[in-house]
This record gives structure tokens, sequence and C-alpha cells, in this order.
């Protein structure tokens, strides 16, 4: 269902979409759709969830005993890359971008905690192997997630193609201020 739901929010958007529509999509019954969701807002908000932890999975500290901060850093900067390709982040943008507004400006969504959480771990990781600076790890779990959030929600205004503007040189000036706000 979340897969048919994918598929029309990619086709007509968010505020087109509707539970009839995902319904006829998924091949089930609408009485199927509103058993687990009572609407659009949060069928869309679990597939938000859904697709956005497949961009979350790589942050996780390396299990080969590696240094942290520069696995970290990398995995950071190749999410914010992927979800500013991801085309369900991209369909949003442009068509509906006001469903990113409550999770900017009133509240953390479940994607933004398991991101917390990840960074957290990873932020201990890197505490413990000496590779980022000692800090409360909450703290700057939540640092890290503002700067990230800005560049994956930002980066596509200010980046225009030009010399020096593009989203790989944007790439380059997150991966420098990682490294500096983390390094010990």
């Amino acid at each position: 269902m979340l897969d048919a739901a994918r598929d029309c929010v990619l086709a007509v958007g968010v505020r087109r979409t509707t539970l009839t529509d995902v319904a006829r999509r998924a091949g089930v019954s609408r009485m199927t759709i509103y058993r687990r969701w009572p609407d659009v807002s949060t069928l869309v908000a679990d597939l938000m969830t859904r697709e956005w932890a497949g961009v979350v999975a790589p942050v996780a500290p390396p299990a080969d005993g590696g240094p942290v901060r520069p696995r970290a850093v990398e995995a950071l900067v190749a999410g914010v890359a992927a979800l500013r390709e991801h085309p369900l982040f991209l369909k949003i943008l442009e068509v509906d971008p006001e469903i990113l507004l409550p999770y900017l400006l009133q509240r953390r969504g479940t994607s933004q905690d398991a991101m917390l959480r990840a960074f957290e771990k990873t932020l201990r990781a890197g505490h413990r192997d000496g590779t980022i600076r000692a800090g409360n790890p909450a703290r700057q779990a939540r640092a890290v997630l503002l700067i990230v959030q800005s560049f994956a929600m930002s980066g596509h205004i200010v980046t225009d193609g030009g010399p020096a503007l593009s989203p790989e040189d944007f790439d380059e000036e997150l991966r420098q201020i990682l490294e500096r706000y983390l390094a010990p």
C-alpha cells in the first residue's frame, strides 16, 4: 500500500492523492486503507518515514572498528546527496512543499527522530575512538541534523550550476562544515 501511495504522490502530488486512488492502485478496498490510515496525511507521513529511513541507514558507525568521523561525514554528505535526488522528496519540494513545513518549524517527525538516534549512536562511537570531539551526543546530533537538514531542504535554492555553485560543490562545503564541527 505504501508503494501504491508512492506511485500516486509521484504522479499527482500529495494534495491531489486520495485514499481511493491509493486503494485502486494497490488493488485493495478503500476500507483496507482506512483501517490503517485515517487520511492521506497519515499515509504520506508513514511513506516519508519509510523512504527517508533508507537514507539514514548508512550513517551507522562502522562495524570494522575503523575511524568513525571520516566515514560518518561521508555518509552524511552522501545522505544529503541521495535525498536531494530522491524522486519522492523532489516531488514534494516541487508540488507540495508545505507538507514539510511542520517538520521544519513546529515538531520533529518520526524520520527526524530516527536520524537523531543514528547520529547519536555514531557520535558516541566517534567519542570512544577519539575521532569526534567530546561533547553531549544528543546536542551534537541535533546540531548535525540542523546542518544536514538545511543542505537537504534548501540546497536547491543556492545551486544554479554556475562556477562553484553546483550541488557537488555544496557537498564539499557540507563536508568541510561537518569535518570541522566534529573534529577533536
